[in-house]
C-alpha cells in the first residue's frame, strides 16, 4: 500500500486527493428502485466529507456510500441518526490511510500496531458493522464472505455487493462515466 493520504495537512491535501485512486458512490433505494450517484472525490480521503455528502441527499429511502480506496480496501458508510454505521474491509489500511484510521476511530477500534514487515505477512481483516446492509438484503454472513475474500480487489468486492443487492447495472453506468 502506498502512503497516499497519510499525514495529510494544509497545502498537501489536494495532492493527496490526486494521489488516491478509486471511486466513491452514493447508493439510494427509493420506491423499490436503486439509484447510484458519484460522490465528490473528497469522500475518498475524508470520512466526514463522505458522511456529509450522503446526508445531503435527503432521500426517503435507504442511503449508503461505497468508497473504493486505491483498490486496496473499501468502506461502507451508512448515515444514521446516532452516527454513521461503518464497515471497513481492511483494518490494516489504517496504518497507511487517514480515512481508514478515521473509520477505526469512529468505531472505537485502535489502529493496528504493525510495522511494514509485519504487514506483508498478515492477512487483512474487517472492522465495523457486517450487518450494515442486512435490512436491504445482504446478510452479515454474506458480507463476511465478501470481505473475507482477500484475493479480490476492492472494486470487485463492491461489485459483488452491488450484484447481490441488485444495483450492479446502475453502478456500472456510474463507474463507466467516471472512467473506471
Amino acid at each position: 500500500m502506498a502512503g497516499a493520504g497519510a499525514g495529510v495537512s494544509g497545502s498537501n491535501k489536494q495532492q493527496a486527493i490526486d494521489d488516491i485512486e478509486g471511486f466513491a458512490v452514493a447508493v439510494v433505494r427509493e420506491d423499490a428502485a436503486w439509484k447510484v450517484k458519484a460522490l465528490d472525490e473528497s469522500a475518498l480521503t475524508d470520512l466526514s466529507a463522505a458522511e456529509t455528502q450522503l446526508r445531503e441527499l435527503r432521500a426517503a429511502g435507504a442511503v449508503f456510500g461505497l468508497l473504493d480506496i486505491d483498490d486496496e480496501f473499501f468502506i461502507v458508510v451508512r448515515p444514521a441518526p446516532g452516527g454513521a454505521r461503518l464497515l471497513i474491509s481492511d483494518a490494516t489500511a489504517a496504518i497507511d490511510y487517514d480515512i481508514a484510521a478515521d473509520v477505526l476511530d469512529a468505531i472505537n477500534v485502535d489502529v493496528p500496531d504493525l510495522d511494514d514487515d509485519e504487514l506483508d505477512d498478515i492477512d487483512p481483516w474487517e472492522e465495523g458493522d457486517l450487518g450494515v446492509l442486512s435490512d436491504l438484503g445482504l446478510p452479515d454472513a454474506v458480507m463476511g464472505v465478501i470481505v473475507g475474500d482477500t484475493d479480490l480487489y476492492a472494486d470487485e468486492q463492491i461489485g459483488m455487493i452491488a450484484a447481490r443487492l441488485g444495483f450492479a447495472d446502475e453502478l456500472s453506468k456510474v463507474l463507466d462515466s467516471l472512467g473506471h
